[in-house]
């Protein structure tokens, strides 16, 4: 089922509720927004209540949510693991382990991985390794349906830092990023894993791909090594490309739609910021410029737009300070130095912010600037991992730990 926001295009995944679910990178619309109401005015002193917590292994992989079961993916030793687990308990239901050793040449001081965040379907959840082993899994019980060894089966490379892209689904199929000769993108079917397309010789990059929708026709924008370009999601097909370079072809960020058709891509790297205006006229689409900054780099966080601004920290390997910025100008409103690099939820008016160091806050953020309404110590240093926000339960991870915590 396909559900259409304004200027956003949503596939349901045949989940109920699916608007109160997380079942995917980014959230139930893939931009880090929840229709979720009943934040409070602040939390306590020592931050909102703790439900559980539990050890967890290394990785980034952000934590999907189905009804009464998590998932989430980390690495012990020399395994990578699929871990399902009860929402309300943490404890284990099932663990899909498979052994992925680092590479020659791969460069995993900054963690291990893994890196992808699972899809959530139907009748399944899909996951990707660093390695890009790429495989369906039954959601009650973990049996593998199918599976794909990405860059064997398609002659791309594994990235230097491990296979990053989250799977996006669309129709009948899960698409991701690949990178062989003619595979820079390819779409599975999801009941069997077999190829419904694979299209074009891009660059690879770590982002992960963005369904939009201008003026009626869906598109599949991916931000690849040295551009960005929009695809026919239904045979991938290019109807647009535009530039964008950065240093090794690092871009890493999920590009950001907005109901007015600008896209917002950034990148750290030498890579800066730009907004691109698309337009729709007799089933072509033209790309125009508005504005590049180089005073917006979003590393590997992610960003949030709100209303006119887009909302990020701005920074790879020195100070990140969250800053806002006009997606119509570029004209940047501010910079605020409270926190270290972010990564966010909007929700209920409010912004949750988990920093690298650990910090989480309840805050609002206008134009005018940001206002903290709590903030508490919480997690350990690499927080890299954005939260999931259900209804009014925060789920937050780092290298270390995986927790849930009630918000309201």
């Amino acid at each position: 089922m396909l559900m259409r926001l304004p200027g956003v295009l949503v596939f349901a995944l045949g989940i109920a509720s699916a608007a109160l679910e997380w079942p995917q990178f980014g959230g139930p619309y893939r931009n880090f927004k929840s229709d979720s109401t009943g934040l409070p005015p602040a939390w306590p002193g020592s931050g909102p209540k703790k439900l559980w917590s539990r050890d967890l292994g290394e990785g980034y992989s952000s934590i999907v949510v189905d009804g009464t079961l998590l998932y989430t993916m980390y690495r012990q030793g020399s395994q990578e693991v699929v871990l399902a687990a009860d929402v309300n308990s943490g404890k284990t239901i099932w663990e899909n382990r498979y052994e992925a050793p680092f590479q020659p040449g791969m460069q995993m001081e900054n963690g291990s991985g893994p890196h992808s965040t699972p899809l959530v379907t139907a009748s399944a959840v899909i996951t990707a390794g660093i390695l890009g082993k790429f495989q369906a899994l039954e959601k009650k019980s973990g049996k593998v349906l199918w599976l794909h060894e990405l860059f064997k089966k398609f002659g791309g490379q594994t990235p230097g830092r491990g296979y990053a892209c989250s799977p996006v689904a669309y129709k009948d199929t899960v698409i991701m990023k690949v990178g062989g000769e003619g595979a820079a993108v390819v779409a599975f079917r999801q009941k069997d894993g077999s190829v419904a397309w694979k299209k074009q010789n891009f660059a690879p990059s770590p982002s992960s791909p963005l369904l939009i929708n201008i003026s009626g026709q869906d598109q599949l924008v991916v931000f690849m090594g040295d551009l960005v370009a929009g695809l026919n999601p239904n045979n991938g097909e290019l109807l647009w490309s535009h530039p964008h370079r950065t240093d090794w072809g690092l871009n890493i960020s999920t590009p950001i739609w907005g109901d007015d058709n600008i896209l917002f891509i950034s990148s750290a790297y030498s890579g800066g910021s730009r907004a691109l205006q698309l337009s729709l006229s007799q089933g072509k689409t033209t790309v125009k410029e508005l504005w590049f900054t180089n005073r917006m780099r979003l590393h590997h966080g992610n960003a949030i737009r709100i209303g006119d601004y887009v909302y990020g920290s701005s920074g790879d390997f020195g100070p990140a300070p969250l800053t806002a910025v006009e997606v119509k100008t570029g004209k940047i409103a501010w910079q605020d130095r409270s926190f270290s690099k972010t990564t966010m939820v909007h929700a209920d008016g409010k912004l949750v912010l988990l920093d690298e160091d650990g910090h989480l806050a309840l805050a609002t953020i206008s134009p005018a600037g940001l206002k903290v309404l709590s903030k508490v110590a919480l997690l350990q240093r690499n927080a890299w991992t954005a939260p999931t926000l259900v209804g009014t339960r925060l789920y937050v991870r780092d290298r270390k730990t995986m927790m849930a915590l009630d918000a309201k």
